[in-house]
């Protein structure tokens, strides 16, 4: 009898989006260090969610007010971190524009 394929070999695709899936992470916390800025996206992604859902559910100006402040929330909290909003850096890279993705770690004793 052969042996059966172990786990690993029965879900190549799986072990795949499981790395991308731990890279997009670990590339999120690196982009979101500042505690206010982390803070602020955890109430700003489920409102930009909330409302693309409104949009389809009530009248426009709810789903679209909610989503506009969502995305204003995250904006606030990368203006505070000293970054770029990850949407845009695909366009300033496009324009040939300056890009800040990750702000650099700064020492404690101002160096």
């Amino acid at each position: 009898m052969p042996d059966s394929p172990s786990r690993r070999e029965r879900f190549p695709i799986a072990r795949k989006l499981l790395r991308f899936a731990g890279r997009a992470r670990q590339n999120w916390l690196q982009r979101h260090r500042n505690s206010f800025n982390f803070a602020i996206h955890m109430m700003g992604i489920p409102l930009a969610l909330a409302g693309v859902v409104l949009l389809f559910v009530v009248d426009w100006p709810w789903g679209t007010g909610a989503l506009v402040l969502g995305y204003f929330f995250q904006w606030l909290g990368h203006q505070v971190e000293g970054n770029d909003v990850g949407e845009l850096i695909p366009l300033k890279r496009l324009l040939g524009m300056p890009v800040v993705a990750i702000v650099p770690v700064r020492n404690t004793d101002g160096s």
